[in-house]
């Protein structure tokens, strides 16, 4: 069972920035993949980016790559979301979640996430 704290959500225009934080509290050690994944109402959820807390990745999807920055704080079991350039399809629900799974080689797909947080809305408007 794991717990979640996301924060950071918000709307902004086309080329602004927004921060997402996530902190988990699970009951483990050792390294786990924390990921973020957004999701639009009719469409899948999509993984934007991962990183394993002790060392692995990051992975980036190809539709957020140099612009979006996944990091590990120094917080156990905390990574954070930098988004800039941002666009009107970025616009999302974000997911936290958390992989029990090791060495994965990418962010992986939804059903190898054991964990999900509650969600945090981003908007981008025009």
């Amino acid at each position: 069972e794991a717990r979640f704290l996301e924060s950071g959500g918000g709307s902004v225009r086309t080329g602004g920035s927004l921060k997402l934080s996530c902190s988990t509290f699970i009951n483990t050690r050792g390294s786990i993949c924390m990921a973020w994944f957004r999701q639009t109402p009719g469409k899948e959820r999509e993984g934007v980016a991962a990183i394993y807390t002790g060392g692995g990745g990051p992975y980036y999807a190809d539709s957020v790559k140099d612009r979006f920055i996944i990091s590990k704080e120094n917080a156990k079991y905390t990574v954070s979301l930098q988004m800039n350039s941002l666009k009107p399809e970025d616009t999302a629900t974000y997911y936290c979640a958390v992989s029990p799974i090791r060495g994965m080689p990418n962010i992986g797909r939804p059903s190898e996430y054991a964990y999900w947080g509650q969600g945090t809305q981003v908007t981008v408007s025009s």
